[in-house]
């Protein structure tokens, strides 16, 4: 008989606590630091609220990667336990800490060569990692070990569509994502940019709008074509302190495909130092990135 396993990702992967908790999930966090204090470690992580009023208010926060010594710990615990451990990753694209993972768990490993971890590069970021991890939650309820639940992530991870904007270009400059020139440009003519994430979990962007409501109606629009032969068994929707936002595209998506199973989530403080206030992001299953 095969042992009992758990879920384990990043605060990156932005699931409301509820449902971490809920399902077990462990949760690695990744710190930001903000006028000199390492939320997180220092201070307690922020309201998201109270963080984006921060940001408004002019303070310029930097973030880092999971911390390997702390996944040790967690993971070791766990094992410790009697669990084995399904790591789904934040995008090798965005974060060291897919390779910080790695070294934890070559650590844990060396510690307890009887214990089983797997970790997943996810490619994936925001919500987006969440629909990864959620997808895992179903198939483990359902039964599923824990090597077809990464067999079949591993197999399907170019699926997991993202799809997002930003009110502000400067940010994603700030955090090398767009040149000078180009945010200067896009801000001066008030261009919304539409972004998404590669098939190498890097950010990308795919097209320039006009106008804030143009481009969330195109970012429901496209989901047509691209999520034909897929079941959406959960939609996310998460944001960076622009909820009114974040529900028109939810509504948008259900007056067109009579969708209504959309879970909204704040964008953590840690993915919110690149993107910035007023960022909505789309993730679902589709056939290709």
């Amino acid at each position: 008989m095969s042992k009992p396993f758990l879920l384990s990702t990043e605060s990156t992967a932005d699931l409301p606590e509820s449902f971490t908790t809920a399902h077990q999930i462990i949760i690695h966090p990744l710190y930001y630091i903000m006028n000199g204090i390492t939320y997180g470690q220092d201070e307690p992580f922020l309201d998201p609220a109270d963080f984006y009023q921060r940001l408004k208010n002019g303070s310029m926060p930097t973030t880092s990667a999971s911390n390997p010594e702390a996944i040790r710990e967690q993971m070791t615990e766990a094992v410790k336990a009697g669990y084995d451990i399904l790591h789904i990753a934040f995008s090798s694209g965005l974060s060291s800490s897919y390779q910080n993972t790695l070294i934890a768990v070559e650590d844990v490993l060396a510690e307890y060569p009887d214990a089983k971890i797997t970790v997943i590069d996810s490619l994936a970021a925001s919500a987006g990692q969440g629909l990864v991890v959620h997808k895992a939650v179903t198939m483990k309820e359902a039964g599923k070990s824990m090597d077809e639940i990464a067999d079949y992530l591993l197999e399907n991870r170019l699926h997991f569509i993202h799809s997002f904007t930003v009110d502000d270009l400067f940010h994603l400059y700030r955090g090398g994502r767009l040149s000078k020139t180009t945010a200067i440009l896009g801000s001066a003519l008030k261009i919304k940019p539409l972004l998404h994430v590669d098939e190498e979990g890097h950010l990308i962007n795919i097209g320039k709008v006009r106008n804030r409501q143009k481009v969330l109606n195109t970012m429901a629009e496209k989901m047509k074509d691209n999520m034909e032969g897929y079941e959406q068994d959960v939609i996310y929707i998460s944001h960076s302190n622009c909820y009114e936002d974040a529900k028109y595209l939810a509504d948008r998506i259900t007056a067109l495909y009579g969708l209504d199973n959309i879970i909204i989530t704040d964008i953590c403080p840690t993915i919110g130092s690149h993107t910035g206030t007023g960022c909505v992001a789309l993730f679902y299953m589709g056939q290709a990135r």
